[in-house]
């Protein structure tokens, strides 16, 4: 599942450059999901399933630190921002700029993560498996799983 969705980022790669002439709307989504995909690869690979965006992007955010910068987060969460925003809510200006930096540097994470994916090891997912699991057991004790 993790080469496949690296995959579909890649494909995505080949389809931005296709895209950035006709709209926004299409460079954001394709940048975006070049993030997304990117990053629900690294997910499989270490053995998380979250079909919810924002709570895989959370993850990122608690989990996933001691791979990806701030800066990291934080284009990820613009780019989808951006994509909503077009997507689904027209009537919201999306700065051009937005557009441009997500539209660069959704390749430079599609790379970062395929070099994480081929450098992280068994204690490092066992040990964010177990962090995960304790956050669900928590929950479920507190009635929230």
């Amino acid at each position: 599942m993790s080469d496949s969705y690296l995959s579909m980022a890649e494909e995505s790669i080949a389809v931005l450059q296709t895209v950035r002439n006709s709209s926004n709307i299409w460079t954001a989504a394709t940048s975006y999901y070049i993030c997304y995909y990117s990053l629900y690869s690294l997910m499989m690979k270490l053995g998380i399933k979250c079909e919810i965006h924002s709570c895989s992007l959370e993850f990122m955010k608690r989990h996933l630190s001691e791979f990806y910068s701030p800066q990291d987060i934080e284009v990820i969460n613009k780019a989808g921002k951006a994509r909503t925003d077009l997507q689904y809510y027209v009537d919201r200006p999306v700065d051009a700029r937005t557009i441009e930096l997500v539209s660069r540097y959704c390749k430079i994470f599609f790379i970062k993560t395929k070099d994480i994916i081929s450098r992280v090891n068994e204690e490092q997912i066992k040990r964010i498996r177990e962090e995960l699991q304790k956050i669900i057991q928590k929950g479920a004790r507190n009635g929230r799983a």
